[in-house]
């Protein structure tokens, strides 16, 4: 069976996370989707999509450095630990980026030369631009199924209904 079907009850369900890792809405959302694993665990892939906001300057350079934590096996951590502390991302930039991949035991120095060569720039852009084509316009957005929820104006009662939603895709 390929890895395009619809979710059913042979596969997971799918949960796209459209974030931001500068943005304070997102690290809010964290406590959801740490639910959202421990109540579904293999049956919910979440996945992280990036949608970098322009009012944030480092948005873009975190989105890549997540993607670099990814390819080293470390992502969600890493995307926790960014958006645990957005405020020193926002003063620190690149330089706290790099920090973060250090104290999480990851190779700092492919993260530095990632963030140079741009390496994930392509990722980023084509969530980006995934994102605008089904309508995100904040972050955190959240797409399961067919629907598409916004998180960025009001996170009240969006994993219950995510969990409705999931429940749903899941029944036999």
């Amino acid at each position: 069976m390929s890895d395009t079907t619809p979710s059913s009850t042979s596969g997971p369900v799918v949960l796209d996370v459209w974030c931001e890792l500068q943005c304070p809405d997102c690290r809010t959302a964290l406590d959801d989707i740490r639910a959202l694993r421990a109540r579904f665990g293999d049956r919910m892939d979440i996945r992280l999509r990036h949608f970098p906001l322009e009012k944030h300057q480092h948005a873009f350079a975190a989105a890549q450095a997540s993607e670099e934590a990814f390819e080293q096996g470390q992502g969600w951590p890493y995307v926790e630990a960014v958006l645990a502390d957005t405020e020193r991302l926002a003063t620190r930039g690149e330089s706290f980026l790099v920090e973060v991949a250090a104290e999480l035991g990851l190779d700092a120095e492919e993260f530095e030369t990632a963030l140079i060569d741009g390496r994930h720039i392509l990722i980023v852009d084509a969530d980006q631009a995934e994102g605008k084509a089904i309508g995100v316009t904040g972050t955190p957005t959240y797409v399961i199924g067919d629907e598409r929820l916004d998180g960025g104006k009001s996170q009240e009662g969006l994993r219950e209904r995510i969990e409705q939603i999931a429940e749903r895709l899941l029944a036999p």
